[in-house]
């Protein structure tokens, strides 16, 4: 079995780089925090590969002057090179357009390790809410999986916000 105590420092560690990518809007390093053949299951999109991740996160950053992302402490199922684990995180974003956003919503993720690096094998995003700061924008009627290590189906889709929200 894995150490418990190593995989859960390399798996906060994955947390921090993915969330300093996001900060530096790097889509090389970003897509680096996924295992070669990852998936990144986001607004209705299932991403597979590097390559593809990349690509997607240049276009999603793209919107976007600043990103800052608040992670919380990862809940983990730890075996054997892998883990399955729940994050909740919030999203302060500031738009091209000068419009800002605050998201908030949790990944179900399942790590690997790869290349002495825990990384993302999978990762399916549970949008709850997007809006001000204040919380009067729009609540997503997303489903609530109850106690981990419940979550999403592997073929389960991603919630996809109406575009009036």
């Amino acid at each position: 079995m894995t150490d418990p105590i190593a995989a859960d420092v390399g798996i906060r560690q994955l947390h921090a780089r993915f969330a300093d990518a996001v900060w530096r809007q790097d889509a090389l390093e970003f897509s680096a925090c996924f295992a070669a053949d990852g998936l990144w299951k986001i607004a209705g999109m299932n991403i597979v590969g590097r390559e593809k991740i990349a690509e997607a996160c240049r276009s999603m950053l793209g919107r976007c002057t600043h990103i800052h992302i608040i992670t919380g402490l990862p809940i983990l199922e730890i075996g054997k090179g892998t883990a399955k684990g729940r994050l909740n995180m919030t999203e302060f974003a500031r738009m091209r357009d000068g419009s800002t956003a605050m998201t908030i919503g949790w990944y179900h993720d399942d790590y690997v390790e790869e290349d002495g690096l825990w990384r993302f094998a999978r990762r399916h995003w549970s949008m709850k809410y997007r809006g001000p700061p204040d919380l009067t924008g729009h609540f997503a009627d997303t489903p609530n999986y109850g106690a981990f290590p419940d979550g999403p189906a592997p073929d389960e889709a991603t919630y996809v916000r109406p575009a009036n929200a």
